[in-house]
């Protein structure tokens, strides 16, 4: 018997804003859609992952040179509740680069200064995406987040504070990334090829990370710390030349861009763009219900995210003893997850609003709620396994390969509720998502002076239960249409 797809949507009824027509978002579009193969916004896609991917590689590489650049990094090992160093074969660990002598709470505000310049530029960067265009926004912060890594050694050589200041101006730079590209996004991504595009784009992140964390561990152990900065800046100036070369900020503008393709998305978002760039309905913006469903979900997640992307390298050498070596690629393996899920997620989401009709928040709340519910439980659990090196990092990795699914969830939301002004709305949603990266490595450090295994099932217990109230909330608040105040 055929499974009909009104009787799929029964099933997750409780989910739903109103199957009332003004609100429903189930009709299929009238016009053709141009294929994906070879078309400019897939190729918008690709180029932006490639840019993501240098944004996040610049980003932790950090977090696996600290474990390098310090002089007793692995002192606290000594502690019977800490597992014992893995003893293998490896060569000589190249040691030429100067050292330091940071404590903890030196290396927390080190690993959290970047947010407090990221902070800054969210809102800014979403008003002049959309006022000025964002090809060039997004190109120029991410190519000053590349110089400022390329100073990176010489900051840390004149002492914490310069590292402190260059991590900020890095921030700044790359501050402008996400509003910037959500607004390009507002621009081209027809409404039911948004998840599978978006996915795509912002993926780069996690591949960024899955590739950054092993290769900055190999440079550190052949080579020294400091060529982790000068290998990956010379990566992103690549980048900043393939931008600058074939990016348009809008199908009308693309030089290369097929009619068809140009007619099927202009066609697609003509209903859902306002008219006009000047204005901004800022008092709706900040009364709307919806927009602080994202932020508290964003929020909560970045919570859990920042924590274990700052400081999961320092976890595997400090509790579960690994070495440099091997300390990148274990630290990468729940990206690679996390990059897998997102990708899979947003063929599935996408597939659910297509074929079967399924009404757009309950697809986002739905995927909202496995990427924030799940990682939280394998979060606590990790923190039970002991010296189980197996299931601690089994367990991490499936925690934050969950969380990749929510990037179809509220990650991309602010584009379903108003398409011309998800740059802004990205850029507060950021700035709020952002705090969780300046304070939460700054209070985890401090709450695992010790670097015991109680004190760090603290900081799993906090990230999880802050990660389960940002999916509740939004499973409450969230919606999945656009907004009147959208299209006036």
């Amino acid at each position: 018997m055929r499974f009909k797809p009104y009787e799929f949507q029964h099933l997750i009824y409780f989910f739903s804003e109103s199957t009332h027509p003004k609100y429903t978002d189930r009709k299929r579009p009238p016009h053709t859609a141009s294929p994906a193969c070879c078309s400019s916004r897939y190729g918008l896609a690709f180029l932006s992952c490639y840019g993501f991917f240098v944004a996040y590689a610049l980003r932790v590489n950090l977090s696996v040179a600290m474990v390098d650049m310090l002089k007793n990094s692995s002192s606290a090992n000594n502690s019977s509740s800490v597992c014992p160093h893995h003893s293998i074969p490896v060569p000589k660990h190249n040691h030429t680069a100067s050292v330091y002598d940071w404590d903890s709470e030196t290396q927390g505000w080190i690993l959290g200064s970047f947010f407090y310049g990221y902070i800054l530029t969210q809102i800014p960067g979403g008003y002049f995406a959309r006022k000025y265009g964002a090809k060039w926004l997004f190109g120029i912060g991410i190519l000053c987040t590349v110089i400022f890594t390329l100073l990176t050694p010489v900051a840390a050589d004149l002492g914490a504070g310069y590292l402190i200041a260059v991590r900020v101006l890095e921030g700044i730079g790359e501050g402008v990334s996400y509003p910037a590209m959500h607004a390009m996004w507002a621009s081209w991504a027809p409404p039911l090829e948004r998840s599978r595009l978006l996915t795509i784009s912002y993926t780069g992140a996690q591949l960024g990370t899955v590739v950054a964390l092993p290769l900055s561990g190999q440079i550190c152990f052949y080579l020294d710390w400091t060529y982790v900065f000068y290998i990956f800046g010379a990566v992103g100036l690549l980048w900043f030349f393939l931008w600058s070369c074939f990016v348009s900020n809008s199908p009308s503008s693309h030089k290369r861009i097929t009619e068809a393709e140009k007619t099927y998305i202009m066609a697609s978002l003509k209903n859902e763009l306002s008219p006009t760039t000047d204005y901004i309905p800022w008092t709706s913006i900040l009364k709307s219900s919806p927009l602080w469903a994202i932020v508290v979900a964003h929020f909560s997640y970045n919570w859990t995210f920042y924590t274990l992307l700052t400081l999961l390298p320092t976890y595997m050498n400090d509790i579960l003893g690994f070495s440099i070596q091997q300390n990148g690629m274990l630290s990468a393996l729940p990206y690679l997850g996390c990059w897998l899920l997102a990708l899979l997620g947003g063929q599935l989401a996408d597939l659910l609003r297509e074929r079967y009709l399924i009404h757009t928040v309950n697809v986002r709340k739905a995927f909202t709620i496995v990427g924030m519910v799940g990682p939280a439980v394998f979060l606590v659990a990790a923190g039970y396994t002991g010296c189980n090196y197996v299931l601690a990092v089994a367990f991490l990795s499936i925690s934050s390969s969950l969380g990749g699914i929510s990037a179809s969830g509220f990650n991309i939301n602010h584009l379903d509720i108003a398409p011309s002004y998800a740059g802004i709305l990205l850029g507060i949603t950021n700035s709020f998502a952002t705090i969780p990266g300046m304070v939460g490595p700054v209070i985890a450090r401090s709450l695992t002076k010790s670097n015991t295994i109680p004190e760090w099932q603290i900081v799993f217990y906090i990230s999880a239960a802050i990660n389960i109230f940002g999916a509740v909330f939004f499973t409450i608040f969230g919606k999945g249409t656009v907004q009147p105040w959208a299209v006036q």
